[in-house]
């Protein structure tokens, strides 16, 4: 009889990668970097678990994007008041925030709750391609 085996903490081996955004379209970044923070590219993935790797992204303010979204995909936000109702769009977003277009696009592709938040600590997003996070010594990635 064969036992199924179930991954524990310490089994769970993590890294860190290093993914360059520039010229990337938006989406299939956002889902690949959303796989290695989630684990699925693992064999030992447990869907309850964190089994994932740590993300570092560097020229998020060179990330493309298809069709017209940079002037039709809108950003809302709700402050909870009448009248509180902010919407900005994709291009004004990379302008001013472009850090948060990749932050947003990750975060609901991850789960919701408290894995999804453990989860989205482990993404590191930088506008330019300076990054601080050299003594994690990230493998770079190609996407």
């Amino acid at each position: 009889m064969h036992k199924t085996y179930s991954v524990k903490k310490e089994d769970i081996k993590r890294q860190w990668y290093l993914v360059d955004a520039k010229d990337k379209i938006l989406g299939r970044l956002a889902s690949r970097v959303a796989v290695l923070l989630r684990g699925k590219h693992k064999p030992v993935f447990t869907p309850h678990l964190d089994t994932g790797d740590g993300v570092i992204v560097i020229n998020a303010a060179q990330i493309k994007v298809t069709g017209r979204k940079m002037k039709q995909k809108i950003y809302g936000r709700f402050s909870g008041y009448p009248g509180g109702l902010r919407e900005v769009t994709l291009e004004n977003m990379l302008k001013n925030r472009p850090t948060t277009v990749i932050r947003l696009a990750v975060q609901r592709m991850l789960p919701g709750g408290p894995l999804g938040r453990d989860l989205i600590k482990k993404l590191k997003i930088y506008a330019d391609d300076k990054h601080g996070q050299s003594a994690q010594s990230p493998v770079n990635l190609e996407v």
